[in-house]
């Protein structure tokens, strides 16, 4: 019985441990790089400034 205490113990902390790890890795290296797929241009950009200076 003890034996069987001990690897149900053993199985336990390999399974945390795995969990860890793999929380503490994710996400790492596998974000791609920001890239265009089309060219810019200003078909979209608005006929007036979003901000223009005002005096009241």
């Amino acid at each position: 019985m003890e034996i069987f205490g001990i690897v149900v113990f053993i199985v336990l902390v390999t399974i945390i441990a795995a969990t860890v790890s793999a929380l503490l890795r994710d996400g790492r290296g596998h974000t791609p790089p920001v890239t265009s797929e089309h060219p810019w241009s200003t078909l979209d950009a608005p006929s007036t400034a979003y901000w223009s200076p005002r005096i009241y």
